[in-house]
């Protein structure tokens, strides 16, 4: 069975950063594209960024330049690291494996992270 547990959320003022872990059970990220996505109240989850199997990046434009994803193959983790944090950033973030490119994703969600951003 595939889990996610993402942890690193927490509350942060606007031009701060944090970073986002995704731990995994049951699957070799270093083996699969994994996403960070997240869900802000009264909106849609959505892609942040991604990480293929060769270690290639891809991230939505309005995270670009301020959000770099990362993997530890031999913890079997996968990192989003967060900076210039902005309020409209507050969301819980998710990490799964993208059935394509984005949604929907391969296994069930996990309980994701609470990222909040003070202006």
């Amino acid at each position: 069975q595939v889990r996610f547990v993402e942890s690193g959320g927490g509350l942060v003022q606007a031009g701060g950063s944090l970073r986002l872990s995704c731990a995994a059970s049951g699957i070799a990220l270093r083996s699969n594209t994994i996403g960070w996505y997240r869900q802000a109240p009264g909106k849609q989850r959505e892609l942040v960024a991604r990480i293929g199997s060769g270690g290639n990046e891809y991230y939505v434009d309005f995270v670009k330049g301020r959000f770099t994803i990362s993997r530890d193959n031999a913890k079997n983790m996968v990192y989003l690291q967060m900076n210039s944090l902005k309020p409209e950033d507050t969301a819980v973030y998710y990490c799964n494996r993208p059935v394509s490119s984005g949604l929907p994703v391969s296994y069930n969600w996990g309980r994701g992270t609470q990222v909040t951003v003070s202006s």
